[in-house]
């Protein structure tokens, strides 16, 4: 069974380019905000009442020619889940790479429960260096566009020493987003939980826990374990527990590497296909391959999702005419 989602873009409208210059920065423009505001929440109810599975939206910062205004998709949830009756909310998503993974099941948490079960969670891994180098600079994050999906002829036009930077650059990345994704999981799961790596200490410092002046009501009242035998708090109870068990679904952005279908087929979340359908064939397969071994078993296509951009129109030189008039700025530019 198809379960259509409408994934949505919040673009600051311009007549053209021309326009989108004179008024510089667009992204930054209040009355044209509401307007994209409005227009994203009439599409969300409409989604809606034509039965859709879902609806979600990006984590994109800084754009300030107002191609792509998405800083909060979880504050776009809310909303739109207070507006809808059944359409499921969710994000494509959450950038892990760049994200404080604590904050990010807090977040989904209580969406979870706003919406009583009616969202899901997306991840993706940043591509967009403008901004995932400034807000994961803390992790040592670098944005990628994973070289890996690339052919051998655009490997050589991009030069060895180039592609090396990117390989080095891509293996942080997937570094990073893995790790915080398995501390999102462990903070919806676990009762309690600690973590000690390169990246986070929790709680901080590890070695030697935190003096908390609450210790003996969190000894008694809180999660076993949170206190240890020297008064010290050892490990930290993230609440909300999620309100679907064992989680909301997950999604997981993928354009050029099979490397983040395989890691998805390994965890059971649904890999989302930003790529064309060759290479969507391509991923299909290996997803399957890897959820079996790990003794997930789907059908090809099951537990994956596809995205297309579309234009409905009464004909297609309408479709075409609305493509030219809404869609190709973004793409020649962005």
């Amino acid at each position: 069974m198809v379960k259509p989602i409408l994934q949505i873009y919040p673009v600051l409208a311009a007549a053209s380019e021309d326009e989108r210059s004179a008024l510089r920065p667009l992204g930054r423009d209040v009355d044209r905000y509401q307007d994209a505001l409005a227009g994203c929440t009439d599409l969300v109810q409409a989604a809606d009442r034509l039965g859709f599975w879902g609806v979600s939206t990006i984590e994109h910062h800084f754009h300030s020619e107002g191609y792509e205004v998405g800083p909060n998709p979880g504050l776009l949830n809310a909303y739109w889940a207070a507006v809808t009756r059944q359409v499921r909310v969710g994000q494509l998503g959450y950038t892990m790479s760049a994200q404080n993974p604590i904050r990010v099941a807090e977040e989904t948490a209580i969406l979870d429960h706003l919406t009583r079960g009616r969202c899901f969670v997306g991840f993706s891994r940043g591509y967009q260096a403008r901004w995932t180098n400034v807000l994961g600079q803390h992790l040592g994050t670098r944005a990628t566009l994973s070289p890996a999906g690339r052919s051998e002829e655009q490997r050589k036009l991009t030069g060895e020493a180039e592609m090396a930077a990117q390989v080095a650059d891509d293996q942080v990345n997937r570094q990073i987003f893995e790790e915080q994704i398995d501390m999102v999981l462990d903070a919806w799961g676990q009762d309690s939980v600690e973590h000690d790596s390169a990246l986070w200490q929790v709680p901080f410092p590890f070695d030697r826990g935190v003096e908390w002046g609450m210790r003996d009501a969190t000894a008694r009242l809180g999660a076993p374990g949170e206190i240890g035998p020297d008064g010290r708090v050892h490990r930290v109870s993230v609440v909300p527990a999620p309100y679907t068990k064992p989680h909301p679904p997950v999604f997981v952005a993928s354009n050029a590497s099979q490397e983040t279908v395989e890691y998805c087929g390994r965890q059971g979340f649904v890999p989302t296909y930003f790529s064309g359908i060759g290479k969507a064939g391509v991923f299909g397969q290996a997803y399957v391959e890897h959820a079996a071994r790990a003794g997930r078993h789907y059908e090809l296509g099951q537990n994956q999702a596809l995205v297309r951009w579309v234009q409905i129109a009464d004909t297609e030189a309408e479709a075409r005419e609305a493509v030219a008039r809404y869609d190709v700025e973004v793409y020649r530019n962005l």
